[in-house]
C-alpha cells in the first residue's frame, strides 16, 4: 500500500472572516474585569457573525479553523500568537451562531490553530476555515497530533 503524498494533493479552499482593522480583541494576559471582558466578547461574536452572514459563509458540518492575529506595528518583539485565543473563540462563537457551524465542540472543529501574521495598519484578526469533509485524510492526519498517549490504556 502506498501512502499518498500530501503536498500532491489538492486541498479545499478555505474560507476567510476578516474582522474589521481596528476591532477591540481580548488577549489572554489582559488583566479586565468580567464585565468588561463580557462585553467585549459580545461585540466579536455579534461582529463575526454579521460578517459571515454578509459575506455569505457556506454552512459546514465539521471544520478546521486557524486564526492569524495581524499586529498593528512591525517590531522586532517577540509575540505568542496563543494570547488571541479569547478573541478567536469569541469570533468562532459567532460563526456556530450563524449556523456556519452546528457547534463548536470536539467533533465539528478541529483548531482554533494560531498564527502570527504580518503587521496591517490598526492590526487585524483573520479566521481561515477549510472544510473538513472536503480534506483528504492525509492532510487531517498533520494537522491532527495523537490522541492516546504512549502506553496508555482505555
Amino acid at each position: 500500500m502506498t501512502i499518498p503524498d500530501p503536498i500532491h494533493i489538492p486541498r479545499p479552499t478555505p474560507q476567510r472572516l476578516e474582522l474589521p482593522p481596528g476591532t477591540l480583541l481580548i488577549n489572554a494576559n489582559q488583566n479586565i474585569h468580567w464585565r468588561d471582558r463580557s462585553k467585549l466578547v459580545k461585540a466579536l461574536r455579534q461582529t463575526a457573525w454579521a460578517i459571515a452572514r454578509r459575506d455569505k459563509l457556506t454552512a459546514l458540518q465539521r471544520a478546521h479553523i486557524a486564526y492569524v492575529f495581524h499586529p498593528a506595528t512591525k517590531s522586532d518583539r517577540r509575540r505568542d500568537s496563543g494570547n488571541w485565543s479569547p478573541s478567536a473563540k469569541a469570533a468562532i462563537d459567532g460563526l456556530v451562531d450563524a449556523g456556519i457551524l452546528p457547534d463548536d465542540n470536539h467533533t465539528r472543529l478541529l483548531g482554533p490553530d494560531p498564527r502570527i501574521g504580518d503587521p496591517v495598519p490598526r492590526s487585524q484578526l483573520v479566521l481561515w476555515i477549510t472544510d473538513l469533509d472536503q480534506m483528504h485524510p492525509e492532510h487531517i492526519a498533520l494537522l491532527n497530533p495523537p490522541t492516546t498517549l504512549p502506553g496508555a490504556t482505555t
